[in-house]
């Protein structure tokens, strides 16, 4: 009844959704293991004193006893990072813009996870970063940083080992051992040969068919180590300690969580605070999200880095 030019002229070629895809997120991991201080009502600079324990010397009768000062430090703690995140729309835009109302229904949220990640990726380089380079970084004669000495520089239980026995040495709680780990170290610990077969280790049973993740947590405990994944790890990492070359590689971090010895010390000096005005010059609507924060490593004895090599596949 139609010939083909009219068809053409009643068919849509092209139909737009009312939908808008946006970009998959992950799971920020790091900033639960920080302890934010709340008593830093002004100023941008915090002190920590801190005292060492008490010494005890030799005594023998009729002799004065020998009394030693004690041990004092201080911990100054900064703000030091201003964040914003701002974007704007046009009048004509919003005239001409299907999608204009789903569009600034993100600003707000997005730019509030813009700023989150931003602390994340401040967080995850802090732990490396506060460390020296190139070095054992020993604490009570342990190690506190190393290349993994695997073939490759691929990551081995022994290294979960390793940290839990430097955590020990240097008095960290055994309780709410955690573990953050790039995804190339969960797909290397996947395939194990003894841990894939049950014949070698019946713990770990089940996980060819389930896997060792779920949700970017490990679903099965590695030396007493909760192990979780994050894709925003320090990277890039090279450099040789002990001998062990890394590579461009990764720096996974482990440490304890228990209540009161959290690696690191934060303060929110403002948190995200959003404005948004009407820009009369340039015709336009701007959104605006500004944080003001610090973050510093508060007990070096209380992190590992094991450095791997992130081209497992």
């Amino acid at each position: 009844m139609f010939s083909t030019t009219n068809v053409d002229h009643l068919t849509r070629s092209n139909i737009w959704s009312t939908q808008l895809k946006e970009v998959l997120q992950d799971e920020l991991q790091g900033q639960k293991y920080v302890d934010w201080l709340t008593e830093f009502p002004d100023g941008d600079t915090f002190n920590i004193p801190s005292i060492g324990t008490p010494t005890v010397l030799d005594y023998a009768e009729g002799q004065a006893i020998r009394y030693t000062a004690a041990d004092t430090g201080n911990f100054p703690f900064s703000i030091t990072d201003y964040k914003a995140s701002a974007t704007y729309v046009t009048n004509k835009a919003k005239q001409d813009m299907f999608y204009m109302d789903r569009l600034i229904s993100t600003f707000v949220p997005g730019q509030n996870r813009a700023i989150m990640e931003a602390i994340e990726a401040d967080l995850m380089d802090l732990g490396p970063d506060a460390q020296t380079t190139s070095d054992l970084n020993n604490i009570n004669g342990a190690p506190h940083r190393w290349v993994t000495s695997g073939t490759n520089q691929v990551i081995q239980l022994a290294d979960f080992a390793k940290a839990n026995y430097s955590l020990n040495k240097a008095n960290v709680p055994f309780q709410n051992r955690v573990a953050i780990v790039d995804p190339s170290v969960a797909y290397a610990l996947e395939t194990l040969s003894n841990l894939v077969s049950v014949s070698n280790n019946p713990k770990w049973e089940g996980i060819i068919e389930t896997g060792l993740t779920n949700n970017m947590a490990f679903v099965k405990n590695v030396y007493g180590f909760d192990v979780y994944v994050s894709n925003r790890l320090k990277t890039g990492v090279n450099e040789t300690i002990n001998s062990v070359t890394s590579g461009a590689g990764v720096a996974n971090l482990f440490f304890s969580a228990a209540p009161g010895v959290l690696p690191f010390m934060g303060a929110m000096r403002q948190p995200p605070k959003v404005d948004s005005e009407y820009n009369k010059d340039f015709q336009r609507d701007e959104y605006v999200t500004t944080c003001r924060y610090g973050l510093k490593l508060y007990r070096p004895e209380n992190l590992v880095v094991v450095i791997t090599d992130t081209d497992q596949v």
